[in-house]
């Protein structure tokens, strides 16, 4: 089961698949799409300010399709529990922007 609310905060079932798409909205409140040679960034831990070692999670979307997708064995051997996460854009220019923030929690699974 995966969900994510209007808080960014989303949860799946350890070891499912999630598909995820991103939505970023300038503040225009018009949709911002990203363009060619910008980077998105999904990084996901037990706390925020986490060192690189400590980044339980870290994938690349890709800007052409605006899609996270999380892999069973992303999430296989995490304990069900509330992580922080973060999505950040890194622009053509190189400007650096955490776009997204939330709870990511894995919830138990039977088998």
């Amino acid at each position: 089961m995966l969900n994510i609310n209007n808080g960014n905060n989303i949860s799946l079932t350890r070891g499912d698949t999630g598909l995820f798409n991103i939505i970023l909205i300038n503040t225009n409140g018009e949709e911002y799409i990203p363009e060619e040679g910008s980077r998105l960034r999904f990084a996901m831990s037990k706390k925020y300010y986490s060192e690189l070692d400590e980044v339980l999670i870290l994938k690349e979307i890709d800007i052409n399709t605006m899609q996270l997708e999380i892999q069973p064995q992303d999430t296989k051997s995490l304990a069900p529990a509330t992580y922080k996460y973060d999505i950040e854009l890194t622009d053509s220019a190189g400007r650096v922007s955490t776009v997204i923030m939330g709870t990511f929690t894995i919830t138990a699974e039977v088998y």
